[in-house]
């Protein structure tokens, strides 16, 4: 049985559900996952988990600092582990956008992160207009109009492919299961 753990930070709640539905998944297989909000600042027993799963969303085409404060002061824990990192952006709703060669966003993380996670994913996040600020909501709209995306206000939209979420979860636990790290 393998002990996971998903890290995440999440803006608007997406990828907090999105990191919940991994460790559902995970759950459902017989094996342990504990997930935990980077923000909380948590102490990790890092000597517990098999793997390490850390996902964050990106918003204006960056990622909060903190993810990146956390990658720092963490670099040694994860890249001790199997470990993967999943990228959540909506840009992610165009199929070729899912490929991490063709993601901006996902190579501006591997270029500026301190850790080099030896497996990443990129997964479509969600459009939710009326949850958001107005600033954001109009900001993201203007965005989207200049990339052909959804532009109405009252617009939620959920690109995230479920199902791949769950065969990501799979995913994670074969790297649990595998006690590979790749330096």
């Amino acid at each position: 049985m393998a002990n996971v753990l998903v890290l995440y930070y999440s803006r608007g709640g997406h990828t907090a559900h999105i990191s919940r539905a991994i460790s559902e998944q995970i759950q459902s297989q017989g094996d342990n996952c504990d997930v935990m909000n980077i923000q909380d600042k948590t102490p990790i027993d890092w000597s517990k988990y098999q793997a390490v799963a850390l996902g964050a969303c990106v918003l204006y085409g960056s990622y909060h600092k903190s993810v990146f404060e956390f990658v720092r002061e963490n670099q040694r824990h994860l890249s001790q582990l199997p470990n993967s990192f999943f990228c959540v952006n909506v840009v992610a709703r165009k199929p070729e956008k899912r490929i991490p060669e063709n993601n901006k966003y996902l190579q501006k993380f591997l270029t500026l992160s301190a850790w080099k996670p030896q497996d990443v994913k990129i997964i479509a996040g969600k459009v939710d207009y009326p949850s958001w600020p107005w600033y954001d909501s109009l900001m993201i709209r203007l965005i989207m109009k200049m990339t052909d995306g959804p532009t109405d206000p009252t617009a939620i939209i959920d690109y995230t492919d479920w199902d791949d979420v769950k065969a990501y979860a799979d995913h994670i636990t074969h790297l649990a299961s595998s006690g590979v790290v790749i330096a």
